[in-house]
């Protein structure tokens, strides 16, 4: 199956901010081709390293915040 990476880097995104802490940094416990393409787009701080999680640009942050709404809010 083809997969639209787009739409799995948005999920992911939204789902980063479900584990916020220290107001901008969330748990990085995705795919690491996700994370990747999310920093490669501006999103996300680099993935790599030892920290457990990852601090999102306030672009990302503002994004994610949108797509969790759009993509897992109830509707009224």
């Amino acid at each position: 199956m083809d997969l639209d990476t787009d739409k799995i880097d948005d999920a992911v995104l939204a789902l980063l901010l479900l584990g916020l802490h220290d107001g901008c940094r969330a748990w990085k416990g995705f795919d690491w081709d996700a994370m990747e393409r999310l920093h490669e787009k501006g999103y996300i701080g680099n993935p790599r390293g030892k920290a457990k999680s990852v601090v999102f640009t306030e672009e990302g942050q503002e994004r994610a915040e949108r797509l969790l709404e759009e993509l897992f809010g109830k509707r009224a």
